[in-house]
Formats: C-alpha cells, sequence, structure tokens
C-alpha cells in the first residue's frame, strides 16, 4: 500500500503555544478517505489529535475541514484524489471564519448555529392548524428541496469571503435556510422575512457573488443562488426597498447593462441612487471624488471613455434578449438539483420529467 504524509494544523489551547504543523504518514489504499488517514495517525501514532466525526458516509456534516486549502468533508475526500503526484503532503487545517477550539475543530456554536438561529428556522404559519396535515404542491416542495439538502457542515461559510471581511454577515448557510421558508406557502411571514434580511446591512445585499460557496458546498445546496432567490422575491414580488440600496442598485446594474452592453461604471453609482442629481446620490458622488481623482491621475479611468462609454454601440442586439426575457408573463426559476444537470442533453432531461418520480 502507498504511503500518504498528511500535514495537520495543530492547535493546543491548554499548551499557551500558538498554532502549528505536524506531519504524520500513513500507510493506507489511495481510495480511502482523509478522516480515515487522520484517525489512523491518531490510533497509530499521536492519541492528541483532535478532529470531530461521526457518520463517515457524508451525511451528519461533522467532519468539515480544509484539504489543500479547500473546504470539504474529510470523509468524502480520497486520499489519492488529493495527495497529487505525492512530491508534497496533504495540508489538513481547520475551517475558516469560525474559532478553533482545538486542531481541527471549530466553534460551530459561535457563528454557524447562532447564524442559523438568527433567520428564525422554523415555520411560521399564518392562522389556525388545519384538521389534518398542511398540503403543500409539490412544485412548492421542488422548489425547497435544494435548501433542503443541507447537512449544516458549515464548508460555505469556512470560505465565505464577505465574511472574512464582515464577521457580521449572516453568511451563506443561515440565508440558504431563510430560503427554504421564504419558499415554503405554509409559512405566512414570507414578507417580515424578506423585510428583516433586506433591511439588515449584514444580509442578503452583503453577498458579494465570489461563488465561493458554490464551490465548497458538498451537496450541491448552492448557498449563492438561495440568496439570490431571497434577493428577486424581496425586490421583484415584494417590492421591498431596503435602506441599504441594495435592491436599487441591482436594479440600476440591470438597466445599465440593457443600455451599455457592458458596465458603464460613472453611472451605475449615481443611478443606484436616483440618479445624478437625485438629493440620496449627491451625498455618494462628494464621498467618491477622492477615488475618481484618483483613477483620473492613473489613468484608469479618462473623461472621454467616462462620459461616452464607446462600447455602447457593439452591444445594440442586447436589448432584444432583455425584452425577450422581460415579456415572459412568468419568471423561470431553474432548480438545477433536481429537474437535471447542465451538461445533461435537453432529450434525456425532458423525458425523465415526462416520466416523472416514480417511474
Amino acid at each position: 500500500m502507498p504511503d500518504f504524509t498528511l500535514k495537520i494544523r495543530r492547535y493546543l489551547p491548554e499548551s499557551g503555544e500558538a498554532a502549528f504543523w505536524q506531519e504524520y504518514t500513513v500507510d493506507l489504499e489511495g481510495h480511502r478517505s482523509v478522516l480515515e488517514a487522520i484517525l489512523t495517525a491518531r490510533a497509530e501514532q499521536d492519541g492528541s489529535i483532535g478532529i470531530r466525526c461521526s457518520c463517515r458516509a457524508a451525511i451528519c456534516g461533522s467532519c468539515g475541514v480544509r484539504i489543500n486549502g479547500k473546504p470539504g468533508l474529510a470523509c468524502n475526500t480520497h486520499l489519492e484524489h488529493v495527495a497529487g503526484d505525492g512530491s508534497e503532503p496533504i495540508t489538513v487545517e481547520p475551517m475558516g471564519n469560525m474559532p478553533v477550539l482545538k486542531d481541527l475543530i471549530v466553534d460551530m456554536d459561535a457563528v454557524h448555529w447562532k447564524k442559523i438561529q438568527r433567520v428564525t428556522p422554523w415555520l411560521l404559519p399564518e392562522g389556525d392548524p388545519p384538521a389534518r396535515e398542511y398540503i403543500v404542491p409539490h412544485e412548492a416542495m421542488v422548489d425547497v428541496t435544494q435548501s433542503m439538502a443541507c447537512i449544516q457542515c458549515g464548508a460555505c461559510v469556512s470560505d465565505c469571503l464577505s465574511m472574512e471581511v464582515d464577521p457580521l454577515f449572516i453568511g451563506p448557510a443561515a440565508l440558504a435556510k431563510a430560503y427554504r421558508f421564504v419558499g415554503d406557502p405554509r409559512d405566512g411571514a414570507r414578507h417580515e422575512r424578506l423585510e428583516d434580511l433586506s433591511e439588515d446591512p449584514h444580509g442578503i445585499y452583503d453577498c458579494t457573488h465570489c461563488f465561493n460557496c458554490i464551490d465548497a458546498c458538498p451537496k450541491g445546496v448552492a448557498p449563492m443562488s438561495q440568496i439570490m432567490r431571497l434577493r428577486r422575491i424581496a425586490g421583484s414580488d415584494e417590492e421591498i426597498n431596503d435602506r441599504n440600496n441594495g435592491h436599487r442598485h441591482e436594479t440600476a446594474f440591470v438597466k445599465n447593462i440593457r443600455k451599455n452592453g457592458l458596465l458603464h461604471e460613472a453611472d451605475l453609482l449615481p443611478d443606484s441612487y436616483g440618479g445624478k442629481f437625485h438629493p440620496r446620490a449627491v451625498p455618494e458622488l462628494v464621498e467618491s471624488l477622492p477615488v475618481i481623482t484618483t483613477a483620473l491621475l492613473r489613468r484608469k479611468v479618462t473623461p472621454t471613455k467616462a462620459l461616452l462609454h464607446p462600447h455602447r454601440k457593439e452591444f445594440k442586439g442586447l436589448r432584444r434578449i432583455f425584452d425577450e426575457i422581460e415579456d415572459k408573463d412568468q419568471r423561470l426559476e431553474l432548480n438545477l438539483y433536481v429537474t437535471g444537470v447542465e451538461d445533461e442533453p435537453l432529450e434525456q432531461a425532458a423525458a425523465e420529467e415526462e416520466r416523472g418520480p416514480h417511474e
């Protein structure tokens, strides 16, 4: 059997010393998991290694760690897939954006679970309970199935860039959980939930579209997609104009692309606040003057490009695409988690959808 070297980031709080790296070599087959390698090292070499684990089947979410710098489940990661050519050790460290308690164990209560509680993670039905069960349309449950697949491993939280900059950001896992209830027709507090998450400066508009949570999630929940759904429902359906200017900024962004083809940044800021001469826009424009002056001095932008936007003529046909989408009677929300995958042939996906889930 081949040898695999693990380079584990150790932290022993009782020692009072800083975190350090320690290497362990284990003799296992390549198809065995990183978790098995860690447990082997703990059983045979160093019983003080700390790691959470339970099911060993990628169901409980306990063994979330960073492997070679990327978050994932140790039990669901094969050694041969992360060992490369074997010249470098496999690095294993605790997840990010959460305090480390010991070695690979982080304080989920302090960050992850606290943020889950923030979004009121239970149904708030309206009116008296029905005589029997609540009847939910199949389409409605399909819509929330993706967010229901979350196993609360914290991988998305670990890799969230917004949380690195703003630790108060509610975070991808909690907001994906919020969509699970916003999208449930049994919930009677949809508007209140969305208004709360929109008005919070650390809420749905604090996400920066970095896609890290989508790449990190081992269950395909795509938290960023759920956050974008929350935004669309809050702004377009519930017509919530938040104090953070998030919805107005998104509307201005879409109008900017429709008009210019490529983003014309000189217009984006004032348009997000109602136009260059709108009372809300003036303070923002004044505050941005130092940045604009620096950009002009460094020739990153010129007055001609800022005022005329020479790319506009190249994208005249783009408006037709906008018109075609906006003329549809109903917004299409495609849930790839249930209806198929992007690379699946259209004929196969259509046939499976026509057969139904029980055939």
